[in-house]
């Protein structure tokens, strides 16, 4: 008896370069899992592939001297769990509330073969994975703390482009920060005050910066700068700490 695909239709179809896997989900039950819970360790089979709904998750490694290499953020939208290996390579654990739903590997599988669409999105997912893996790696090999941090901040900012385009969300704490990019907290809390001084970044709501100036931000990463914004109104708040 051939497989019947879940999905129904589509209430629009996928544009190019827009990736929204919510349709591969849909009847499956929403769980929930409060902060600092482990969704899934590193070893545990890889039965599984998340959706995350809400919240947001960190994916790392424990070495055997017992210290953490945070690989990455993932959060709405994002898909986590993804293995071509039978077990986990790598852990997520929950940085806030964070709500997933979660669909066994096989059935996904089945659902990207009755859906092209969604393969090719998958595959185009997998893709900016590798390429980030190796960004990552090239800079932890060749940039300097400061470089590190706002490289950081740039992708985090892109991540946020939908909102107001200024807007860097950090729901991580500073610890997270340091072990995703090979520094100590006190060099991540400095380098973040001096941005401040600076007038590159400016204090926003909690967990929250706005980029004063996103060239500056550019070219302080040693990355190429995009056109300037004009100056933020809240550039005058220029060199509050950040605590």
């Amino acid at each position: 008896m051939p497989a019947v695909s879940n999905i129904h239709s589509l209430e629009r179809p996928l544009t190019q370069g827009m990736i929204d896997f919510a349709p591969l989900f849909m009847g499956q039950t929403i769980e929930k899992a409060q902060a600092g819970t482990t969704i899934f360790f590193e070893g545990d089979a890889a039965c599984h592939v998340f959706r995350i709904v809400r919240g947001n998750v960190r994916i790392c490694r424990f070495l055997s001297d017992g210290r953490r290499l945070i690989i990455g953020f993932l959060g709405a939208g994002d898909l986590v769990g993804l293995s071509f290996h039978n077990r986990y390579m790598f852990a997520g654990e929950a940085i806030d509330d964070v709500a997933f739903t979660r669909m066994n590997k096989r059935t996904l599988e089945d659902e990207l073969q009755l859906v092209p669409e969604f393969r090719l999105q998958l595959l185009s997912q997998l893709r900016d994975e590798i390429s980030a893996a190796q960004d990552h790696m090239l800079l932890l090999s060749h940039k300097n703390a400061e470089q590190r941090v706002c490289t950081f901040l740039l992708q985090r900012l892109e991540r946020n482009e939908g909102r107001d385009g200024r807007t860097i969300s950090l729901p991580m704490v500073r610890a997270d920060i340091a072990d995703h990019l090979g520094m100590t907290i006190e060099t991540v809390s400095r380098t973040l005050t001096k941005l401040v001084a600076k007038g590159i970044l400016l204090p926003a709501d909690k967990h929250q910066f706005k980029v004063a100036s996103r060239s500056a931000l550019a070219r302080t990463a040693d990355e190429d700068p995009d056109d300037d914004f004009e100056e933020y109104p809240g550039a005058r708040y220029a060199g509050t700490r950040y605590q």
